[in-house]
C-alpha cells in the first residue's frame, strides 16, 4: 500500500467525520468500503503489523456476528491469531473503524479527531 488509505463504512459517523477533517486538511488518501471490498486475511494480518495491534484489540465485540460467534469467550492469544483474522476477515463489519494507514508504515484506529491529526503528522513527515 502506498500513499494514505482509510478504511470506512459510510454509514458510520466516525468515519464521516475522519473524511470531513480529511478534506478540510486537503489531504491525499483513498478511500476503502471495506464492507463491500472485504479485505484478505493477509491484508488485515498487514494492517495489524502496521498498527502494532492483535487482530481482537480491532474487533467490534458488541456486533450481532460477534455475539453470534461467542468472541468474547475466544482466547486473546498468539494461537488463537489466525481464528480471529480469519473471523474479521468473514464478517467484516467486526473490524474497528475507521483504520488510517499513513504513509511511514503505520496505521491507526482514526475513532478520534487526534487520531485522524495524528495519521495526517504521520503522512507528511
Amino acid at each position: 500500500m502506498c500513499g494514505m488509505e482509510i478504511w470506512i463504512n459510510p454509514a458510520c459517523t466516525k468515519c464521516r467525520s475522519a473524511l470531513t477533517l480529511l478534506d478540510a486538511e486537503g489531504a491525499g488518501y483513498t478511500v476503502r468500503r471495506y464492507l463491500e471490498d472485504v479485505p484478505s486475511q493477509d491484508e488485515i494480518r498487514a494492517v495489524l503489523d502496521r498498527l502494532g495491534l492483535d487482530p481482537w484489540d480491532i474487533t467490534r465485540t458488541q456486533e450481532t456476528a460477534a455475539k453470534e460467534l461467542g468472541l468474547k469467550d475466544w482466547p486473546r492469544e498468539e494461537s488463537a491469531r489466525d481464528r480471529w483474522i480469519a473471523a474479521l476477515a468473514e464478517h467484516p463489519k467486526l473490524i474497528q473503524r475507521p483504520l488510517i494507514t499513513a504513509d511511514d508504515g503505520s496505521a491507526l484506529v482514526g475513532r478520534t479527531e487526534e487520531a485522524v491529526r495524528e495519521a495526517l503528522s504521520r503522512s507528511r513527515r
